[in-house]
């Protein structure tokens, strides 16, 4: 059986993993190497490193961080933000990370979706979306970029498959309304995207018990769920988390 995936959201700013509600508001947390180490302990199956300010303030991502942060684990990791070309990615592939995610700029320069998965194989290139509930859109959301700064005139809907025709392995899909909101994933868009394309996506924004993730991997039809605030406040842990999905009949990796 497919098994769903658990995944830590590490957003990081000054080489801090900070966290904020609605892309504002952020506070320092902790160092992500050390969270990153703890999580991969705790049982998690993947890491998302997201550097949140460099694609705004226009400089390419901590590669060292990357590199110190793939020194501690031995699960998939995923990074993302300030990444504009094909030697980016390799960069920070060669740095560690398994899989590039590319967001404001695939937006700006769509072409970057289809070299990296020429060059690197769709595997490894993930589209970050953020959307925003937008009446004016047809799909009923807009399409945000540069940490949630900037609108723009795409369709969420109409992007994610535009994203997977150009190459793009898989979609994290986070919802502005609901992030670090921890009152649930946006269900209605996880299911529309989720339904509409034929790449794993991954449900963000909004997790705050594991209820929510039984929700979203049922109602919202998504791969794999990202967390943050649950875990990084100490609310849950991984094991917790994992432990209630499968109850819940729901599939998850279970290795301890």
């Amino acid at each position: 059986m497919y098994r769903k995936r658990i995944i830590v959201c590490l957003d990081v700013r000054d080489g801090k993993t900070t966290k904020g509600i609605k892309f504002k508001g952020n506070v320092d947390i902790g160092d992500p190497v050390q969270m990153a180490k703890e999580y991969y302990q705790g049982g998690v199956d993947e890491l998302v490193f997201y550097d949140i300010t460099a694609s705004s303030e226009g400089r390419g991502i901590m590669i060292d961080v990357v590199e110190r942060v793939a020194q501690q684990i031995f699960i998939p990791f995923s990074v993302g933000g300030g990444i504009s070309s094909p030697s980016d990615m390799r960069a920070c592939l060669l740095a560690g990370a398994e899989k590039i995610s590319v967001n404001s700029q695939a937006v700006k320069f769509p072409g970057i979706i289809e070299e990296g998965a020429g060059l690197f194989g769709r595997q490894c290139i993930v589209l970050g979306m953020d959307a925003l509930k937008d009446a004016e859109m047809p799909s009923g959301y807009r399409v945000v970029i540069n940490g949630g700064r900037t609108p723009t005139d795409l369709d969420a809907l109409e992007w994610a498959l535009t994203a997977e025709r150009l190459g793009a392995g898989e979609i994290v899909l986070n919802s502005i309304d609901a992030d670090g909101t921890r009152d649930g994933y946006e269900l209605d868009l996880t299911r529309m995207i989720s339904t509409a394309v034929n790449i794993p996506v991954v449900a963000s924004g909004g997790a705050g018990k594991p209820e929510h993730l039984a929700e979203v991997f049922t109602k919202g039809a998504a791969d794999a769920a990202l967390i943050a605030s649950m875990v990084h406040y100490g609310d849950y842990s991984v094991r917790q988390i994992k432990e209630f999905l499968r109850d819940q009949g729901v599939s998850v990796r279970m290795d301890w």
